[in-house]
């Protein structure tokens, strides 16, 4: 029975590749057409694998319907809060998490830092969208034609010197920000509050949720923060290794 369904679930990676003959699904699994015809309509049964009019298989769409429920099941928040925890039990420092919906970026977790010195964010309170790190990381993540109009449309309070002053800039540093894969905010909303940030990923490579790292100046100036970046990034990675059901790349903290 093991090796049947090994077989099985062999055959589904080849479907994805697109519609496949009942020959080549033999020969890729190495076993006789009528072996290879048993599986095939077994999974064609299920809804698993569908048979062409040109009698080629493709995959079924009850393999989609299935992916989709486990994915609208997901919660990252639950599953990134133990490796949030782990990050701030490993630096110390403030440890956010925050997700794009409506327009708005918001705070969805938080761990506190070890240190007296509390920020005032709070769980469900909207981030500055033109200087946040964690906006920055989710905002990058959307098509060239909804950030333009999206940075076009914006405000852009200037904070403190370090704010972005307007669209052009805006786009010019979520440009950045996607090619290198993180962002900061190194005063851009208050002077004594610097944060890196780094996305988390689902399946399709998309960015689904952003953490980041926040510390107050006084306790970390700017250059010993950017040096926590890659310990986020393997932490970000982890979450969405987990997220994804892919294993992650590095070892987490």
């Amino acid at each position: 029975m093991s090796q049947t369904l090994d077989r099985g679930l062999q055959v589904l990676p080849l479907l994805a590749q697109g519609p496949t003959g009942l020959g080549e699904v033999a020969e890729h699994l190495g076993v006789h057409k009528s072996t290879a015809l048993r599986l095939l309509r077994t999974l064609h049964e299920h809804g698993f694998v569908y048979r062409q009019s040109d009698q080629r298989y493709r995959l079924g769409a009850r393999l989609f319907a299935l992916a989709q429920e486990a994915m609208e099941s997901l919660d990252v928040r639950e599953i990134a809060h133990p490796h949030l925890v782990r990050l701030n039990e490993a630096c110390g420092h403030t440890v956010h998490l925050a997700v794009h919906e409506e327009g708005e970026v918001l705070y969805i977790d938080k761990v506190d830092s070890r240190y007296p010195v509390r920020m005032y964010s709070r769980i469900g309170k909207p981030v500055a969208l033109t200087v946040a790190a964690v906006a920055k990381v989710l905002l990058s993540d959307l098509p060239e034609a909804e950030r333009r109009t999206l940075a076009e449309g914006l405000d852009y309070p200037l904070y403190t010197p370090r704010s972005t002053p307007h669209a052009a800039a805006f786009l010019k540093e979520l440009a950045a920000v996607r090619e290198q894969g993180w962002a900061t905010d190194l005063g851009g909303h208050e002077e004594s509050i610097n944060c890196v940030a780094a996305p988390i990923r689902g399946a399709d490579g998309r960015t689904v949720a952003a953490m980041s790292v926040s510390t107050p100046h006084v306790v970390v100036p700017r250059d010993e923060l950017l040096a926590l970046l890659p310990l986020v990034r393997r932490t970000a990675d982890a979450i969405s290794g987990e997220f994804s059901g892919r294993p992650p790349t590095k070892d987490t903290p």
